[in-house]
């Protein structure tokens, strides 16, 4: 089975993961929040390099502070800095405008728990790749097994190749790996699951 955290706009391999598991797969909700992770961290490609974009939370840094309790922090513009970012990067990939009218909302409205806020884009993000399926989450802690494929821990050998792509900004830089899945659907658009299968 493939464990998943429930992460902001994951990444490549995490989609790649998901989508290929079929229904073998489980998103975690109840595991620990873990500090500086995908949890609420994303990777995106910019003008200048690779850039993280870290959604601020409400004391969170705790020992063992369950996932389904983690709070997003309003208390500094934090969605206006991610949509500007998102717009300098992708406003002139070929899907920007299809996905933008899409994910706009996230960084307008207003989600208490992180948790929510991470799975509601995941499902905007994965609709608008074709994958329709009900997203399979549960809120006790899953014990991994040597047979599963466990992408929650943070340090961890990532055996994934990410598909090439065009990617932004690849006459300045080279091709960076497993950004977050955002940087593949403003390139490729819909065919983004076909790149991944």
């Amino acid at each position: 089975m493939l464990i998943l955290a429930a992460e902001y706009l994951p990444s490549i391999e995490y989609v790649a993961r998901l989508i290929s598991s079929g229904d073998n797969y489980v998103i975690d909700c109840g595991e620990h929040y873990i500090k500086r992770s995908a949890r609420n961290r994303a990777r995106i490609m910019t003008a200048n390099g690779t850039l993280d974009l870290t959604v601020p939370l409400v004391k969170a840094n705790r020992p063992r502070t369950p996932m389904q309790t983690v709070k997003i922090d309003y208390s500094t513009p934090w969605q206006h800095q991610h949509w500007v970012a998102l717009k300098s990067a992708y406003r002139s990939s070929p899907y920007f405008d299809e996905i933008a009218e899409r994910i706009e909302p996230f960084y307008k409205g207003h989600y208490e728990n992180l948790v929510e806020f991470n799975l509601a884009l995941l499902r905007v993000l994965l609709d608008f790749m074709g994958y329709t399926a009900p997203l399979k989450t549960t809120t006790e802690y899953v014990v991994a097994t040597a047979d599963d494929i466990d992408l929650r821990p943070k340090h961890r050998e990532v055996t994934f190749t990410t598909p090439h792509y065009f990617q932004l900004f690849s006459d300045r830089f080279p091709f960076a790996e497993n950004l977050s899945i955002i940087d593949l659907l403003m390139s490729e658009g819909n065919y983004s699951a076909d790149l991944l299968k």
